[in-house]
């Protein structure tokens, strides 16, 4: 191997303010202390990987809802966070009244998740000199009052503002929040109403529970209003439920997760299977019980997998939208073990629950003036979406609905284990593949990481966006997706390259402009054969378009035990074009750089320090098919730090109908320290032989035999009739 050279503006939903006091007042910029959180309880024996208990969980809610309440001037001001931005989040225009009382919802129930089971716990909790109890009380009736000035507004009022009949309304959303929340504490809040009080509030849920909401997992809200409804003795329509259980049990895909449109994601986790279980316990059970006997199945078969979804440290991985929500996802552990029968592993569920907390809350960038950022880690806006608002992260609460099981919950007193990773051996690599949700996710004890590699996915195809969330051909625990990098070499287009994606350039077509490259927006499913993931991917995908006519790669790409490598296969249906494959984006907080050369391929390995100081190390190498390794420095594209690099290999195939290299193949591998990887897994590969008389892969099988002994025999074969969506 040879080394190669080289508190402001708060305001009335109702009445939005001025322009210039909600759109610059508001977002006005304040120091935020550089505090994070610090449990004082830990109890290493019975936590021995996270020490976390349930007190220290109790505390993490408290030092949520301390940020929350620095914000809040007054008693009668509402849960209105300070906006650090205005073009892509909620609300969009000082004129869209709906906008802001949504706002002013969102805020008010999903900062509830956190603080109704410590109301419950603690009915005399006070925080920032408020006490929460008689806070929430208030404000969850004023939201309920038609003329009051924090009404969030009635469905009907809604439907009267827009004009549009069929329209479903964010409020639907929100609902389903107040009423898990209000169930929790219901001693404290729900049973303290006056009778008429309480029939203020169930007439306004009634309006949303019964009417239009979204034809995916939005149905499950209005069958948690109407079950809430129910429960408590106010009539609902049982037709309207049934239509919406049934709707709901035909989006199961298998393993535990629903369809909820194209995609799959962690909707399946923190909606499917979390409000489902809730509404076995207020409804199904009695009323459907074979409807609820399948929502149970669905949530103990996620079980059966769901934990190594989550990486050594419980990381929970950067993927699909709404990532804002962060360790939300782990809140299908405490939805499982509301059923009759639940499978979850407690000591397991608390150990991954309170790693991805941590994850989040001991990052000095997770908040901004004590609330947390629109972004993963730090605020990254590239992440977000323009359905969210400044308060949409407290999503996130749902992660502490665990505290509503009691101090003597299996839950909270099994010692946490670790599950498959106190089985594998140093080096070992544990590979799960759920067909029905096209999900295939990797093990690596070898660095602790977790790679989620993913199928079933169409994007509009200039939708960057969900291809960021979806596309990537991996997505790893400890590398979050980074957006299109910035360029500094000015002679390729901005866009060309892009981290964990292919990107495809017309070398036919004159100038820079964008149009001139593909991104694959669909990714067809195939499966696992003989140890090798089988997808395909097409760039430009549109449904009425021939797929002869759009250019594809088929995928096929393994574990190894620091990474995954790939011999991916290209289609190309004419043109001279140019292919780039980008590795993860790598943090640079100074990054040492070295070239690497041995028997014809070459490699680019990065050293450096995560935003966090942890040690970072990434290498790219490229075989067969890659004419060069490449490098990119870029601001503000990776949601760890501000600078970043991207290593991407690049080629090109310039003849109309080529008959060159067809299989590229490349390797990417990562770890958590800046010890040096070893020759042979920067180079694994012993002898590549094809079946083709060219040797170029055009046909037949492809033989990967890597010098640990591994042989992986790569065969396109059989792909086109069975191809998934």
């Amino acid at each position: 191997m040879k080394e190669v050279p080289g508190h402001i503006g708060q305001a009335s939903p109702l009445r939005p303010p001025p322009v210039s006091v909600y759109f610059e007042a508001h977002i006005i910029e304040m120091e935020d202390s550089i505090m994070v959180f610090t449990p004082k309880t830990l109890d290493f024996d019975l936590s021995p990987y996270t020490g976390l208990t349930r007190e220290s969980w109790i505390e993490a809610g408290k030092y949520l809802l301390e940020g929350i309440f620095e914000n809040i001037a007054s008693f009668d001001d509402p849960v209105v966070m300070p906006r650090k931005e205005t073009k892509v989040t909620y609300p969009h225009s000082k004129d869209a009244v709906w906008e802001f009382k949504a706002e002013y919802f969102e805020g008010l129930t999903r900062t509830l998740f956190i603080a109704a089971p410590l109301i419950h716990e603690d009915p005399k909790l006070t925080v920032a000199g408020y006490s929460l109890r008689d806070y929430y009380k208030s404000h969850i009736l004023r939201s309920c009052m038609p003329e009051d000035e924090q009404s969030v507004g009635t469905y009907e009022q809604l439907q009267r503002l827009t004009g549009d009949p069929l329209r479903a309304f964010q409020q639907t959303v929100e609902t389903c929040a107040l009423v898990i929340c209000l169930w929790i504490c219901r001693e404290e809040i729900w049973d303290t109403y006056t009778k008429e009080e309480r029939d203020l509030i169930a007439g306004f849920l009634s309006g949303y529970a019964h009417g239009n909401t979204v034809p995916q997992n939005w149905r499950l809200f209005n069958m948690l209003d109407m079950a809430f409804l129910h429960m408590e003795g106010y009539p609902v329509d049982e037709g309207i439920m049934l239509e919406h259980a049934k709707s709901v049990l035909d989006f199961y895909a298998g393993d535990g997760w629903y369809r909820d449109g194209h995609c799959f994601d962690y909707y399946s986790c923190w909606a499917f299977n979390v409000y489902a279980p809730i509404w076995n316990l207020w409804y199904g059970y009695e009323h459907m019980p074979y409807i609820a006997g399948q929502f149970e199945a669905h949530s103990n078969a996620l079980m059966e997998s769901y934990a190594e979804f989550f990486d050594r440290d419980g990381f929970t991985n950067m993927w699909g939208r709404s990532n804002i929500y962060r360790n939300a996802a782990t809140s299908a552990f405490d939805g499982n073990m509301l059923l009759k029968n639940a499978k979850a592993d407690p000591g397991l569920a608390r150990r991954i629950s309170s790693g991805s907390l941590l994850q989040f809350l001991t990052r000095e960038d997770f908040r901004f003036k004590g609330v947390p950022t629109l972004g993963f880690y730090g605020q990254f806006m590239p992440l977000v979406q323009g359905y969210s608002c400044a308060e949409s992260p407290f999503w996130l609460g749902k992660a502490f609905l665990c505290l509503h099981l009691p101090a003597d919950h299996p839950f909270w007193t099994a010692k946490e284990h670790n599950g498959v990773w106190e089985e594998l051996s140093e080096k070992e690599t544990r590979v799960t593949v759920l067909d029905g949700p096209a999900l295939c996710f990797s093990n690596h004890q070898a660095n602790g990481e977790t790679i989620l590699r993913s199928g079933k996915v169409v994007k509009g195809k200039d939708d960057i966006h969900g291809m960021w969330n979806y596309s990537k051909l991996c997505f790893n625990t400890k590398y979050p997706w980074e957006a299109a990098p910035k360029l500094d070499d000015r002679k390729m287009t901005a866009g060309e390259v892009e981290a964990q994606q292919y990107v495809i350039r017309d070398l036919t077509r004159s100038g820079y402009a964008p149009d001139v490259l593909e991104r694959a927006n669909a990714t067809l499913w195939h499966g696992q054969r003989d140890g090798v993931l089988y997808r395909r991917q097409f760039f430009g995908y549109e449904a009425g378009k021939e797929c002869h006519w759009m250019n594809a790669l088929d995928l096929a790409d393994f574990p190894v035990p620091y990474g995954v490598m790939r011999a991916d296969k290209l289609r190309l249906y004419g043109h001279p074009v140019s292919v780039t494959l980008g590795a993860y984006g790598f943090p640079d907080n100074g990054t040492e750089i070295t070239y690497l050369e041995k028997d014809g391929a070459k490699a680019v390995v990065l050293k450096g320090h995560d935003f966090c100081g942890k040690e970072k190390q990434l290498a790219m190498t490229v075989y067969d098919g890659w004419d060069e390794l490449c490098l990119t420095h870029s601001s503000g594209t990776n949601p760890d730090s501000e600078k970043s690099i991207v290593l991407y290999a690049k080629t090109a195939r310039r003849e109309h109908y080529h008959f060159g290299p067809y299989v590229l193949i490349s390797q990417v591998i990562t770890k958590e320290s800046l010890e040096d990887f070893e020759e042979d897994e920067i180079f694994p590969v012993k002898k590549t032989d094809y079946a083709d008389p060219e040797g170029l892969g055009s046909y037949g099988a492809v033989r990967i035999a890597l010098k640990d002994g591994t042989v992986r025999t790569v065969d396109f074969a059989g792909m086109e009739g069975n191809l998934q969506l």
